[in-house]
């Protein structure tokens, strides 16, 4: 008996006009990306005004929407069907042109270049742990402060972790407003000769043993750094907790996508949790690549046990075929024993015929037992995911749920996304 999850609704997400930011996210590999360009897609030709900004470096996304390329900029697709009044831009998270922007727009222009030239903050920009899904949370911040668009969906970082999107920008505020970057601003801060000069003592002592650690050089970057991004370290913290706010508030709902796959759903089982102990609003979970059969009332057993049986049948045909075929040859009588000359069968046909007849037969028989097989496996694959799925119920009652059928090959066009969007829309239950 397996186990029923209400029934996640898609259309009515989208189509309520109090829903202003869709975030997709779940572990990597299970169909984000495609998930959320084709809610994108859906949204768009329902008549909302719809963006999808994507972190996921993969090409798949641009071509599959008829685009040459994404980029930090957000760009119209072109094919989308415009007569409900919606429309649909696309863009890919440029995480240093991001982080650039931030600083461009927070300081003066002194300043600016001062930072944007610092070999610590290239580093940083490009690759500090947590930066890529600071700028994503930066990113959403922007547009949804140009309110351009009524609808923003958000394919979130393709993190070893869910939980990387929801703490990498307290973890970089964290950073940036922490002990040891205090402690590297503290001489433009402190006043005072003597507190001058007890403090040039003390930070002599430190950059002496940081220079030996880290290089002087680079400390000399991460001191002039600190300096000049002293007046932007609070604004980091101010903006993290901003768009924090924004995305615990009632027009934002969380996507959680996954596969039928023990880690993907152990990993969306966690993330619920987190997205509940935060005050999240969670919509619901998207399964991704779901296997069924068209023959399901077959089972996996009768399948091998008719596969096994065709195999033996065709197996004795051919130990038949075989005598029969020497006494064809004119070799054996069975009447009487003794050899014999090649005859004509009373059925008409010579031995021959008959010959290629049974290879015939068996050929199909030989095919037909290897569907079956092929069948068989496909059964215990829609077993293993139903139990996989039905653990992840059992704990989780309450999470509203769809599935989407595995596809032959990679969406690569609109009207692949178009076909997802259906399937997400048609709101199967997921039986568990």
């Amino acid at each position: 008996m397996s186990l029923e999850s209400p029934v996640l609704e898609i259309d009515p997400l989208l189509d309520d006009r109090k829903t202003r930011i869709v975030v997709c996210c779940g572990s990597g590999g299970v169909g984000k990306t495609t998930t959320a360009a084709a809610l994108g897609v859906r949204a768009a030709e329902r008549g909302r005004t719809a963006v999808v900004l994507t972190i996921d470096p993969a090409r798949r996304l641009a071509q599959s929407m008829g685009l040459s390329e994404l980029d930090n900029t957000p760009r119209e697709v072109a094919g989308i069907d415009r007569s409900a009044g919606g429309s649909l831009h696309a863009m890919m998270l440029d995480m240093k042109r991001t982080f650039d922007e931030v600083v461009v727009q927070h300081s003066d222009p002194e300043r600016a270049r001062a930072i944007l030239e610092n070999p610590f903050y290239q580093s940083l920009s490009a690759g500090f742990a947590g930066t890529q899904e600071y700028m994503a949370m930066e990113k959403l911040g922007q547009l949804r402060a140009q309110d351009a668009w009524d609808l923003i969906i958000v394919d979130t970082p393709p993190s070893r972790s869910a939980l990387d999107f929801l703490d990498a920008p307290k973890r970089l505020g964290s950073f940036l407003d922490g002990r040891f970057i205090k402690l590297l601003m503290a001489p433009a801060k402190v006043g005072g000769r003597a507190g001058v000069k007890f403090l040039n003592i003390g930070m002599s002592m430190m950059t002496g043993t940081l220079s030996k650690v880290m290089g002087a050089g680079l400390l000399r970057d991460v001191q002039t750094f600190v300096a000049a991004m002293d007046t932007m370290f609070g604004g980091f913290r101010t903006r993290a907790d901003a768009t924090y706010r924004l995305l615990q508030a009632p027009g934002t709902a969380f996507l959680v996508v996954a596969a039928p796959e023990r880690d993907a759903l152990r990993e969306a089982a966690y993330f619920v949790e987190r997205l509940a102990d935060e005050d999240m609003p969670l919509a619901g979970l998207v399964l991704n690549r779901v296997h069924g059969s068209g023959a399901a009332q077959l089972t996996a057993e009768r399948a091998l046990a008719a596969a096994e049986a065709l195999e033996d049948y065709v197996a004795e045909g051919a130990e038949g075929t075989e005598e029969e075929n020497l006494a064809g040859a004119g070799i054996v009588d069975h009447g009487a024993g003794h050899a014999d000359s090649r005859q004509d069968r009373p059925d008409g046909t010579d031995a021959s015929d008959r010959t290629d007849m049974t290879d015939r037969t068996g050929g199909t028989e030989r095919l037909a037992a290897g569907l079956l097989r092929l069948h068989a496996e496909r059964m215990q694959v829609v077993a293993r995911e139903r139990r996989t799925r039905d653990r992840f119920v059992s704990v989780h009652p309450e999470v509203p749920m769809v599935d989407v059928t595995a596809l032959p090959g990679d969406v690569h066009d609109l009207e692949g996304l178009r076909a997802i969007g259906q399937e997400l829309a048609e709101g199967r239950p997921s039986a568990a």
